[in-house]
């Protein structure tokens, strides 16, 4: 973000009107003095979505996306900042400056898109033969599995020649040198063969990246050799570990969450099937540069892996890294059939939707899994199975969400609730996990509480302050960016008084401060708390002077219990905000 000024910035953004822009991709209907619509980025059938032209800021209500236009395309499209800069750049006629290269970087860029180039001629050689006479084995394949006309065109699905050597031809006709062919992996170069491909005798899998570009391959073979499916190796544009299979369709997809599967087969009949939100490893284990990938376009993940040993045990690998990423993971039962693709061939996609929609809890499969290594039979077996669950409850080191998972437990298991409880409070105990803990309703809980609603109160003081500015000069006297006590509030607040100051208050422009998405999306959510409309001007002049209190409480509270004893200017200034609070009167008459 950093190579373009922030006047730049400001430009590009100013200049693509947030309405117009989000209308090329969302319906909206005007409510008030803003636009609301079904948001792009989560399933909903009620409108939660809102775009607010004073602000040229967007909100989901329901899923929490939110920023400003550049915010928005980078998160529809999929584009870093630098290509939704361009992007909308472009759309407002706005010429950017180039970024200067060293002769290292433009070699190195020169070279990925050659070998782009290389991988996009590939497929539609491997697309035509497939639709050509040569193609006719792989032809009957792909219709075999029930794929239509539209499905194969869709993927680019396409075929390799029986001869080794049928691509290195065609590519060396094109003029493209032995090197690059090497290095696009598709081509193999020895000294006593000479060139020979990589694929050949195969049903051919273009791979995709998010932004549709060929980065390599799959094959399926022909016949009965040896493997039944290659794929490309690792090469500058192709990394097995940070890609996936149909991702670059899936992340538009408006369907809840994205579904996991084991391969190529599963994804495309997921797809043909209506659920356009199915996604593959490419031929590797599933990884945490996969599941960070997958965090880029939702929080909710559904194992649909086949339902053989091989199959449950990719799903226990799988689990807690997709935990670990913060991800929420669900298993689809397919039973009595193996993969998704047979359970829609016999029982089609209504029947597909209602397993998703029961998928089982990522943690009670695991557990129902762990069930195999004991016999719940005999009174020993049982007992070591219960001490197992409890000391795999102690992961859940929020309370509230471990007292949820034991009452799921033991209406399975039909073990009593105070008994399971006990038990992973003793294990708790010689983890040094539990030992200490407040008993729900106690002082514990009451400090969250309380910090939540301070929380709750500075975002609503932001919010009325980007949609009233006059209120600055009201509340000036008692409250200021430094009350903010969360680091990123304070930094939000500490942006909109620097407007205020200068006379340009622009919460749009403050989103754009913030390089990462997860910060972009907080502080858009600081300028859009709902706000009930109060019945009258007492009632909002009520609710303002709360509002003002309850973050100079937090300040002062904060502020207390960091200060140093030996500041005796610190504590002179509390005991001032604090008199200043006891006469705190805000009109806004």
């Amino acid at each position: 973000m950093a190579f373009y000024s922030d006047d730049l910035i400001e430009e590009v953004r100013s200049r693509n009107d947030i309405v117009d822009v989000i209308s090329g991709y969302v319906r909206l209907q005007k409510k008030g003095s803003s636009y609301f619509g079904l948001c792009p980025f989560h399933n909903e059938k009620t409108p939660s979505f809102s775009v607010t032209p004073a602000k040229q800021m967007f909100y989901c209500f329901g899923c929490g996306a939110g920023g400003n236009v550049l915010t928005f395309v980078m998160k529809y499209e999929n584009f870093t900042f630098q290509e939704a800069m361009q992007s909308l750049a472009d759309r407002a006629g706005i010429d950017l400056p180039k970024q200067e290269m060293s002769a290292e970087q433009r070699q190195r860029a020169d070279r990925r898109a050659k070998l782009l180039e290389v991988n996009k001629e590939a497929a539609r050689y491997f697309y035509a033969l497939l639709r050509s006479p040569q193609g006719t084995r792989a032809m009957a394949y792909f219709q075999k599995r029930e794929l239509t006309a539209q499905t194969m065109r869709h993927f680019g699905l396409g075929y390799a020649d029986r001869f080794s050597n049928d691509l290195y031809q065609y590519l060396k006709k094109q003029g493209y040198p032995d090197d690059l062919l090497k290095d696009s992996g598709l081509v193999t170069i020895d000294e006593k063969r000479g060139g020979y491909d990589k694929f050949w005798n195969r049903a051919m899998f273009p791979i995709m990246d998010a932004n549709h570009r060929v980065i390599g391959f799959g094959g399926r073979v022909l016949g009965d050799g040896e493997p039944k499916y290659l794929n490309s190796p690792e090469t500058v544009i192709f990394d097995k570990s940070r890609n996936l299979y149909g991702l670059n369709f899936a992340r538009a997809s408006r369907r809840q969450g994205i579904l996991l599967c084991e391969g190529y087969m599963d994804v495309i009949a997921l797809h043909q099937a209506g659920f356009d939100n199915a996604v593959a490893s490419l031929g590797t284990a599933f990884t945490s540069g996969h599941a960070s990938l997958l965090k880029r376009y939702t929080k909710e993940v559904f194992l649909t892996f086949d339902s053989d040993g091989a199959g449950i045990r990719a799903a226990l690998r799988a689990i807690p890294i997709l935990k670990a990423a913060g991800l929420s993971a669900r298993v689809i039962d397919m039973k009595p059939y193996k993969d998704p693709d047979e359970f829609i061939k016999a029982l089609g996609p209504e029947e597909y939707q209602k397993r998703i929609d029961s998928a089982e809890n990522s943690f009670l499969f695991e557990i129902r899994m762990l069930e195999s290594e004991y016999d719940l039979g005999d009174p020993e077996g049982k007992t070591a199975f219960f001490r197992r669950v409890s000391e795999r409850l102690l992961e859940f080191r929020e309370p509230l969400e471990r007292e949820n998972y034991i009452e799921a437990i033991t209406r399975r298991y039909q073990i009593g609730f105070e008994q399971l409880r006990s038990m992973v409070n003793r294990a708790g105990t010689r983890e040094g996990i539990v030992a200490g803990e407040r008993p729900p309703g106690t002082g514990g809980q009451e400090k969250k509480k309380k910090e939540a609603g301070v929380r709750q109160a500075e975002r609503l003081l932001l919010t009325w302050l980007a949609e009233d500015p006059s209120l600055f000069e009201k509340i000036g006297d008692f409250v200021g960016p430094e009350d903010f006590t969360e680091e990123i509030c304070r930094q939000a607040a500490d942006a909109l008084f620097e407007q205020y100051a200068k006379g340009d208050v622009n919460p749009a422009r403050i989103v754009s401060r913030f390089p990462d998405e997860e910060q972009q999306r907080e502080v858009a959510g600081m300028f859009q708390t709902p706000i009930r409309p109060p019945d009258s001007g007492r009632d909002r002049q009520k609710a303002l002077n709360e509002t003002v209190r309850s973050v100079k409480l937090g300040s002062i509270e904060y502020r207390s219990k960091h200060l140093d004893p030996t500041d005796i200017a610190g504590l002179q200034r509390l005991i001032e905000d604090r008199k200043r609070l006891a006469k705190l009167h805000i009109s806004i008459d």
